[in-house]
């Protein structure tokens, strides 16, 4: 068994599932060789730094996010901070030739995002990226499908990403609906995810053509060190000017020739986390749905008499699920996926090659969202080029 010394840097949420998903590596993947160790955790808010080291295990915390990556025994820094510190931290960690997990988008802008993967590349670093949705059992069997031609050529692709937590006029102007702090709004925050996949999916995007809206101009101003992106202010409270956007879509080309569209809403109502993909092609066709994350539609031309979607239940003839229940439609859940997630990064460093979902993955998906961001200027297609 090889035990690699994590450093996770922002107790939030999101960095609290990272730990727990460290913990659960060396158990849910026991005959796998690799567990994490966890040395220290960082946050801002020392009460919340000293709640994680108490709650999940870490040996040490700080509130100096530094000394996680100065720290001699930690080997992979994970960065779960707000999207703005993401570069910042990022490049530090390589710099201190430290392996390198960042949440998504990596960087506020392409750019960013960019920067750190050209940085990670040439120092030699292994790399891994929190697009966590690809991991789904069903997602993976969906990827084997379309490997193994059971849908034919890939004609058609529609992927989205709404969600409804910002559909209330009240929730709070937190950092992600501020242009300086997080960069874009809904293309940073969800896109990476969609772009991610349909590229996971369906392969290589080369043109886009996109739209943008920000629907809700003005929002409550938060109150320091109090709630989450979640909560809600109150009617009368001072308010802010939102300066990114709450909706962005494309139309897409794919590389094989397939077209598709992408969507992301942050201030839709109805869907409350409808991340969701359908793909079409000249012999089948599937449909899958986080919200209902353990079923997937799918049609094959070779059902025999049966013509029409069927639904799949997941179970542990599909990829990664037996690693969590042993029955078919017994389901996984959302820290099951990171889990995984946090697996595959750790599997990486041991074997000293390059997994998926990497920074690699994060380039490609940066370099689609910088040509739809370039479209929104111009007002046609643009080509995915590299940043």
């Amino acid at each position: 068994m090889t035990t690699i010394g994590v450093g996770v840097i922002g107790m939030g949420w999101m960095g609290t599932v990272h730990g727990r998903s460290y913990r659960a590596v060396g158990d849910r993947f026991h005959n796998r060789g690799v567990s994490a160790r966890l040395v220290i955790c960082a946050d801002d808010v020392e009460a919340r730094a000293r709640e994680a080291q108490a709650r999940l295990g870490f040996e040490a915390s700080t509130t100096d996010w530094r000394a996680v990556i100065d720290h001699p025994d930690v080997q992979a820094v994970n960065v779960a901070s707000p999207n703005f510190l993401h570069r910042e931290m990022a490049l530090a960690a390589i710099e201190a030739g430290k392996h390198l997990f960042c949440e998504k988008p990596v960087g506020r802008t392409p750019e960013e995002t960019a920067e750190v993967y050209h940085a990670a590349r040439a120092a030699g670093l292994l790399s891994f990226v929190g697009v966590n949705y690809r991991w789904a059992p069903l997602v993976q069997y969906a990827h084997q499908l379309i490997v193994d031609g059971k849908l034919g050529e890939i004609t058609n692709y529609n992927g989205r990403f709404y969600v409804m937590y910002a559909s209330d006029p009240l929730a709070q102007l937190s950092w992600r609906f501020e242009k300086e702090k997080s960069g874009t709004g809904a293309l940073g925050d969800l896109m990476p995810h969609v772009a991610d996949m349909a590229q996971f999916l369906a392969g290589p995007i080369v043109r886009v053509m996109g739209t943008e809206e920000t629907f809700i101009k003005e929002r409550p101003l938060p109150v320091p060190g109090r709630g989450t992106h979640f909560s809600t202010g109150k009617a009368g409270d001072p308010t802010g000017a939102v300066t990114n956007e709450d909706y962005a879509g494309a139309l897409v080309q794919f590389e094989n020739g397939a077209r598709g569209t992408l969507e992301v809403s942050r201030t839709i109502f109805g869907p409350q986390c409808e991340m969701a993909l359908e793909v079409y092609g000249t012999k089948g066709a599937l449909k899958w749905n986080f919200e209902q994350m353990n079923e997937m539609e799918l049609h094959l031309s070779d059902e025999g008499d049966h013509d029409g979607f069927v639904r799949i239940l997941a179970g542990p003839e599909h990829p990664f699920h037996g690693r969590f229940n042993p029955g078919p439609g017994v389901g996984v859940g959302y820290e099951d996926l990171k889990t995984i997630e946090a697996y595959h990064f750790l599997k990486s460093i041991v074997d000293g090659k390059e997994g998926a979902a990497s920074l690699t993955q994060a380039y490609a998906y940066a370099n689609v969202l910088a040509a739809t961001m370039r479209s929104w200027e111009s007002g046609g297609w643009e080509d995915v080029t590299p940043l």
